[in-house]
């Protein structure tokens, strides 16, 4: 028994030996079990917004997907320092802002626009102040590229990742490959901004008889959805606040039928930062900028493309008062006034408080605590 083994021992090793002798070097190696498919992701769209939204066909909604695009969004990795991620300048305790007049990137600089909040971007066609992006997953690239911002190549940070034991077998559940793709980091951050949806202000649970307004919420709110004479009596007063804040949507921005638009709010009569005509070259665009929406607008400040008001009087102030009416492309809508004959807008005092009160229903607790929006590290 014990010759028989002996004999058998180097047999079997000449035989792996020839076995492994005949392998081509460059034979891929053997390939991975298929991942699982991702598990589609049902969208319960809250019943008084929109019911019309579009998915794009390339980046349906998945558990996995949305998750990973979690983990990315508060993932440093994406920056030059490893020291910033998209949740550093968007804040969910803010509403998805940061706090600043502009937003201060990686190197220090400050950005020369004012963080906008990320809520309900499923309704929204274009994105940025300037309308310059239409796809989430465009606009995903931006802020990881710019100078500014995280100041890092994709395909840097594409190598980072792929690199870390913790992202490859994410991306293999998304979307089918351990291989980590550009195209697939924008995606998944697509997927997961498109489920920040607000729909529980105290505005809204006053509808539904769950609160009760006080008196001055109750008054600010007839003033932001009526204009000056509204309804043909002379003697109506509002605040013309709904004409770009579409609060019959409950969205609150100035995007209808799938569309946005874009106004020159009277802050200026030359314009350091020219808006939208950066993007359409359209000497009627200058100075014109997308509408933010007013969910949660309490927890946004300061407010303005470049961050100049840093309190809602201050802005109901503007608009109120300070309204430059001969600045270029001024939107006719701000000129109205509720005295006859008045070239301001001449709210009192008490009716710009009551104002403020109503913009502070809209305020979501719950967005803002959401665990499923949290920094998951």
């Amino acid at each position: 028994m014990t010759t028989r083994l002996r004999f058998c021992l180097p047999l079997f090793g000449l035989l792996l030996l020839a076995a492994a002798c005949g392998k081509d070097p460059d034979d891929p190696a053997p390939p991975s079990p298929p991942s699982a498919p991702a598990t589609p992701y049902t969208l319960v769209l809250p019943s008084q917004l929109p019911q019309s939204v579009t998915l794009p066909a390339d980046n349906p909604l998945t558990v996995e997907g949305i998750e990973l695009g979690r983990k990315l969004f508060y993932e440093t990795r994406l920056s030059s320092t490893n020291t910033m991620s998209c949740g550093s300048c968007h804040q969910q305790s803010k509403a998805f802002t940061d706090g600043r007049t502009r937003a201060i990137g990686v190197d220090g600089i400050p950005h020369p626009r004012n963080t906008m909040s990320l809520v309900n971007l499923l309704w929204e066609p274009n994105l940025n102040w300037d309308g310059s992006a239409t796809t989430l997953e465009a606009q995903a690239r931006t802020p990881i590229e710019n100078p500014v911002e995280l100041h890092q190549s994709l395909a840097v940070g594409v190598s980072k990742l792929q690199q870390t034991s913790l992202y490859p077998p994410l991306f293999a559940q998304a979307f089918g490959s351990a291989t980590i793709t550009e195209a697939n980091v924008l995606k998944a951050l697509a997927q997961f901004e498109r489920t920040l949806i607000s729909s529980n202000s105290r505005y809204e649970k006053s509808l539904l008889g769950q609160a009760v307004l006080s008196v001055d919420e109750r008054a600010g709110r007839v003033l932001f959805f009526n204009h000056p004479g509204e309804g043909g009596i002379a003697t109506a007063r509002g605040g013309s606040c709904d004409h770009c804040h579409n609060g019959n949507n409950f969205l609150f921005t100035a995007s209808r039928l799938g569309t946005t638009q874009y106004f020159n709010n009277g802050l200026d009569l030359t314009f350091t930062d020219q808006g939208r005509f950066n993007v359409t070259g359209q000497n009627a665009d200058r100075g014109r900028f997308r509408v933010p929406t007013l969910r949660n607008i309490a927890l946004t400040a300061p407010y303005m493309h470049d961050g100049r008001f840093r309190t809602l009087e201050e802005v109901v102030d503007h608009y109120n008062e300070h309204i430059l009416t001969n600045s270029p492309n001024v939107d006719p809508i701000l000129l109205l006034s509720n005295t006859n004959g008045g070239t301001k807008l001449d709210l009192t005092a008490t009716e710009k408080r009551q104002l403020v009160a109503f913009l502070k229903t809209l305020t979501d607790s719950t967005f803002i605590q959401n665990p499923r929006f949290s920094n998951p590290f």
